[in-house]
């Protein structure tokens, strides 16, 4: 598969939590999509509000599409080839990312995907209108792949069935101007611009995002709201204690070594008491 970056030679990558539960999500609903559509056509309608249309995104606000559409495929081949590239190459960057953050990142490029879609759509170039549907993984798969070519740049890929080996930031390159050739084509100008969407925002995402990811950030801002608020509780605390202090004469609750002296003794009792400063 590849050498260098951490897989080694021919070893095909394994199986790891997430990619294989988003792996096994996408066989699962394409399995009960084709089995519905042969045996329940009018129930099966209901993945039309399931795949990604524009219309219903800015007109109905049906917003669960902006993910849902992820889990659906055109057909066999497209399937195939998604899942074993999101096999291929998701492996490496959820050992990379870990698995909370590897979810993270796979759905903020396949959401970047549906907007920069959404967004195309209505601009009504190569051919597009906010009617147009589209499904499949592609989106968050790209963003893997951009991500890949960015982190892993140096490591080898080799092109299967053929023994020649290619840095993965050129393959990576060569994977991005063939969609954008399409695109410019106007052949399958929805996909493309579809992977090109999650490839840039998976580009921002580590570009410009906390390096351990949104959930982190977010937690880190939180705590660091909550710190400043109760630093700030301790300075009106003291705030107040200083008022305290000068209101009531210091010498007499505390001695010329700063042991505690309580006022109801006399003062010949002063600093033997277990109070202490």
């Amino acid at each position: 598969m590849s050498r260098g970056g951490g897989m080694g030679g021919f070893n095909m990558p394994q199986f790891t939590g997430a990619v294989k539960w988003l792996i096994l999500a996408n066989v699962a609903v394409f399995v009960l999509q084709s089995v519905m559509y042969a045996f329940l056509p009018e129930a099966a309608q209901v993945f039309r509000y399931l795949a990604l249309t524009p219309e219903h995104i800015l007109g109905r606000g049906y917003l669960w599409e902006l993910i849902s559409y992820a889990f659906l495929h055109g057909g066999v081949m497209h399937l195939f080839f998604n899942m074993l590239t999101l096999w291929m190459f998701g492996a490496q960057m959820e050992g990379h990312f870990g698995r909370r953050q590897f979810f993270e990142f796979f759905y903020f490029c396949v959401i970047g995907s549906a907007i920069v879609f959404t967004l195309v759509s209505y601009s009504a170039v190569f051919g597009l209108s906010p009617l147009v549907h589209l499904v499949g993984a592609s989106g968050g798969i790209f963003g893997l792949l951009i991500a890949f070519g960015m982190i892993f740049s140096e490591a080898q890929i080799y092109l299967f069935p053929f023994p020649i080996a290619v840095k993965a930031k050129y393959l990576v390159a060569m994977w991005m101007g063939i969609d954008i050739l399409l695109m410019l084509r106007n052949e399958e100008p929805g996909s493309a611009i579809a992977h090109l969407g999650g490839a840039a925002f998976g580009y921002l995402y580590l570009k410009f995002l906390p390096r351990k990811g949104l959930g982190f950030g977010f937690s880190e801002s939180f705590y660091g709201v909550r710190n400043r608020y109760h630093k700030w509780k301790r300075r009106q605390a003291a705030k107040k204690f200083e008022v305290y202090m000068r209101e009531h004469d210091r010498s007499d609750y505390f001695d010329e070594h700063g042991n505690y002296r309580d006022p109801k003794k006399d003062n010949g009792d002063a600093g033997k008491g277990p109070w202490v400063n």
